[in-house]
């Protein structure tokens, strides 16, 4: 029994001296690598995730042919996203266009590892009651439909992640930080393809509950500042789901800062986590989750970024 013991406590004094000089290891590849090579990586890393990393700014956002378009977007992504440790708040609105009824959506909060926006722009292929709103599938806007939209998210603090393109779904997410997100800020603005569009989403958004007081029309841009959520009624187990993934979330902040703390940017970080703990990164590249998935690879294109404040760890 004993010199089971024992072979048992030298292998794992060996696993861990083997896990020692296995970390030195990728911490000199990576402190070896210029950015322009590690932010390429990144690039090609992401890519099959349907993001791209912007590495001026630290953070990822979705590309324009993203795999996710094909999933279109249904209520029940949104009372999912707490089980796998997504925690935001919501503002959709639903207006009627050219036959159809459309939907802009508007997101801020956690994701796993992450603090994030969303703006994502759908529509139904006829018109819907009301009472179809939480049961229709909605397609993603195509090419021809996709408008000029900006974000601006901000921290308590004043920091802050900034975007803007012309989307279907624009985001940011700023890994191994965490937040609350009643305590983030998210200023937007779209911009409208023709005066119609622009007052029936108005409309829409009054009829969300939004303060028709606190928007801003100036031609056919339409801006808001979406900071405390409408109210909203979660069930017993919605609100112990969102209680418990913010759990998790926090300790797995905590955790990335920790396994990859030897770096400060946020590359060094996700790349370090990829070589080192694989399964994490693809956790970690796992935003949004959806139903369907479309694995084709394809091209991006980068949008306009911008990052201020923001660590490149998690805020205690």
């Amino acid at each position: 029994m004993y010199a089971a013991l024992l072979i048992l406590l030298m292998l794992a004094l060996l696993g861990m001296l083997f896990g020692h000089f296995r970390r030195k290891k990728l911490i000199c590849k990576i402190r070896c690598m210029d950015k322009d090579r590690k932010c390429s990586l990144l690039e090609e890393l992401a890519e099959p995730f349907g993001y791209v990393y912007h590495c001026c700014c630290g953070f990822f956002s979705s590309t324009v042919d993203a795999w996710q378009k094909a999933a279109g977007y249904t209520w029940f992504y949104d009372y999912m996203a707490p089980r796998f440790q997504m925690v935001f708040d919501a503002l959709p609105v639903y207006f009627d266009y050219r036959g159809r009824t459309w939907l802009i959506e508007f997101w801020k909060g956690q994701y796993g590892i992450n603090t994030g926006a969303e703006i994502g722009i759908y529509h139904a292929d006829r018109l819907l009651t009301r009472a179809e709103y939480q049961t229709a599938h909605f397609q993603a806007a195509d090419e021809n439909e996709m408008l000029p939209c900006s974000l601006e998210l901000h921290e308590e603090n004043g920091d802050y992640v900034q975007l803007s393109e012309r989307h279907w779904w624009l985001t940011a997410f700023v890994p191994g930080v965490f937040s609350h997100p009643s305590r983030l800020c998210l200023k937007v603005a779209v911009s409208f393809a023709d005066r119609q569009m622009l007052q029936a989403f108005y409309r829409g958004l009054c009829e969300a509950g939004y303060p028709a007081e606190m928007i801003t029309v100036q031609n056919l841009c339409l801006s808001f500042t979406f900071h405390r959520p409408l109210p909203e009624h979660y069930g017993l187990l919605t609100r112990f789901h969102r209680w418990f993934s913010q759990c998790l979330n926090r300790i797995n902040c905590r955790l990335f800062v920790w396994v990859t703390r030897p770096f400060e940017c946020t590359e060094d970080r996700v790349l370090f986590l990829y070589y080192y703990l694989p399964f994490c990164f693809r956790r970690l590249m796992r935003l949004r989750r959806y139903h369907r998935r479309c694995h084709k690879k394809r091209g991006c294109r980068r949008p306009k970024c911008c990052r201020r404040g923001l660590p490149r760890h998690e805020k205690p």
